[in-house]
C-alpha cells in the first residue's frame, strides 16, 4: 500500500494549511462571537454625543463593520463544523479502511443498487470536505475584507462630504455632495469597464482610446483597485463560476447588512421578541426603567431624563435630563442665537424652557436647572433638585417636554415629553 492509499497516513493533497485554519478558527470564534456585541455598546454610547448630521456616518461605519464582524463570526463556526466533519471523516476511514459495507445495511436490491451507483470513494469525499472547510474559511474572510474596505471608504467619503457641507454652510447639501465625489470616483472605471469588454478586442494596440483605457486602469491600480488585489476572490471567480460567485457574494452581503439593520430596528423599536402582540406596550402610563437611575441601563437605554428612583424617600426628587445634540442642539441652534460673555447664561434658560417640566399636571414652582453631568457615562446633563416633603403618599407622575425629533418618522406619536411616574 502507498502512502496516498494508507489509511492512516493524510493524503498529500490535503490543504497544507487546515492546521493553522483550526487555530485561527479556534482561537477567534469567541471573540467574533463578542465583537457584535462590542460595536453595539460602542455605537449606543457614541450616539448620544452627536448631533444629527455626524450620526448618520457613525451608523454607516456601524453597519458595515458589524455585517463584517456577523460574517466573521458564522465564518469560523462554520469553519470549525466543517473541519470537525472532515477530521470525523479522516478518522473513520483509518478504523474502517474498507469503506462502506453495503451488503450489510439491511437494504433492497434495488435501493443498494442506486445508492452504489451514487457512492464516491471515501477518500474522494475526504478531499471535498477539506477542500470545502478551506473554500468557506477562505470566502468568510474575503468577504469581511471587503466589507472594511466598503466601510472604511464610504464612512471617509460620506465624512469628506459632510465636513465640505458644513464648511461651505449648506448641511444640507452634503448627499449631493456624496453623490458627486461618487460619481467622480466610479463613472470612469465603470466606463473603462464597459468600453474594455465591449471593444477592448478590436482595439488597436497603440490607438488613442486603447491608451485612454490602459492609464485608466493603470491609475486606479495604483490605489490598489484591481483584481489581483482581492486574491482569494480572483482564484474563487478563476477556478470556478465567476457569474456565480458574484451572486454569491452579493447575496451574502446583502443579506448580512439588511439583517443586521433589522436587528438594530428591532432593538431600538424596544418591544422583547415574542408573542406580546396583546401586551400595551403604548399605555399612557408606563414606568420604562431607564427613567429610574438604580434600573436604568446606561449602555443600552435612550437618552431619557431620569430620577434617582421608582420610591422617593428623602426630602428632594433628583431629576437629570441628558443634553441631546440631535434633539437640544438643532433646537438652539435654530431658536436661541445667543452671543457674547452672557451666551452659557442663555443657552441654559433656552434649555431650561425646553425642558419644562410639570408635576401632577401643575407646573413646577421656582424650577431650576443646574448644570451636572450623568455619572455613568460622562454625558453633560441638567440637574434640578425638586422638593417633594409636601407630597402626599402614594403615586405622582412628572412630566419633561422636550424638542421634536429630527428625524419626523421617529417622531410620530410622541406626545412632547417624557413621563416619569414615583411613589413616595
Amino acid at each position: 500500500m502507498s502512502e496516498a492509499e494508507d489509511p492512516h497516513i493524510l493524503s498529500k493533497r490535503t490543504t497544507p494549511t487546515w492546521e493553522v485554519e483550526l487555530l485561527i478558527s479556534g482561537v477567534a470564534v469567541f471573540a467574533m462571537l463578542q465583537l457584535p456585541g462590542w460595536l453595539d455598546d460602542a455605537m449606543l454610547a457614541l450616539a448620544p454625543r452627536l448631533d444629527e448630521t455626524w450620526l448618520n456616518v457613525a451608523r454607516l461605519a456601524y453597519v458595515y463593520s458589524k455585517s463584517a464582524a456577523v460574517i466573521l463570526a458564522v465564518t469560523f463556526v462554520l469553519h470549525l463544523l466543517l473541519r470537525a466533519r472532515w477530521i470525523a471523516l479522516v478518522g473513520m476511514h483509518s478504523i474502517y479502511p474498507q469503506g462502506v459495507r453495503w451488503d450489510r445495511l439491511g437494504m433492497g436490491k434495488v435501493q443498494r443498487e442506486v445508492e452504489r451507483k451514487h457512492e464516491a470513494p471515501t477518500e474522494k469525499v475526504i478531499e471535498q470536505a477539506d477542500n470545502l472547510a478551506t473554500t468557506v474559511f477562505a470566502l468568510g474572510i474575503m468577504l469581511a475584507m471587503l466589507l472594511v474596505v466598503i466601510s472604511l471608504t464610504a464612512t471617509l467619503l460620506t465624512g469628506v462630504s459632510t465636513l465640505v457641507a458644513g464648511i461651505v454652510g449648506y448641511q444640507d447639501s452634503a448627499l449631493p455632495i456624496l453623490a458627486v465625489v461618487l460619481a467622480a470616483c466610479l463613472v470612469p472605471y465603470i466606463v473603462a469597464l464597459e468600453l474594455d469588454r465591449r471593444f477592448g478586442a478590436k482595439l488597436a494596440a497603440h490607438g488613442r482610446l486603447h491608451t485612454v483605457i490602459r492609464w485608466t486602469f493603470g491609475q486606479y491600480a495604483r490605489f490598489g483597485v484591481h483584481s489581483g488585489n482581492n486574491r482569494i476572490r480572483a482564484l474563487l471567480a478563476s477556478n470556478g463560476n465567476s457569474k456565480r460567485l458574484s451572486v454569491l457574494i452579493f447575496a451574502i452581503v446583502f443579506s448580512t447588512v439588511f439583517a443586521v439593520i433589522i436587528a438594530i430596528k428591532l432593538e431600538a423599536d424596544g418591544k422583547p421578541i415574542g408573542s406580546y402582540s396583546y401586551f400595551p406596550f403604548t399605555a399612557p402610563h408606563v414606568a420604562a426603567s431607564a427613567h429610574y437611575d438604580d434600573t436604568r441601563n446606561p449602555a443600552r437605554d435612550p437618552l431619557v431624563p431620569f430620577v434617582q428612583s421608582k420610591v422617593v424617600a428623602g426630602d428632594y426628587l433628583a431629576l437629570v435630563v441628558p443634553y441631546s445634540p440631535r434633539r437640544d442642539g438643532a433646537k438652539l441652534q435654530h431658536d436661541c442665537s445667543a452671543i457674547g460673555p452672557s451666551r452659557d447664561a442663555a443657552l441654559l434658560a433656552c434649555l431650561a424652557r425646553l425642558h419644562a417640566v410639570t408635576l401632577d399636571g401643575k407646573p413646577v414652582a421656582g424650577l431650576h436647572y443646574d448644570i451636572t453631568s450623568d455619572a455613568r457615562t460622562n454625558r453633560p446633563a441638567l440637574l434640578a433638585m425638586i422638593d417633594v416633603r409636601a407630597l402626599a403618599r402614594g403615586r405622582h407622575e412628572l412630566r419633561i417636554a422636550h424638542p421634536p425629533q429630527v428625524d419626523r418618522e421617529q417622531d410620530e406619536g410622541d406626545p412632547g415629553y417624557d413621563s416619569i411616574p414615583f411613589w413616595k
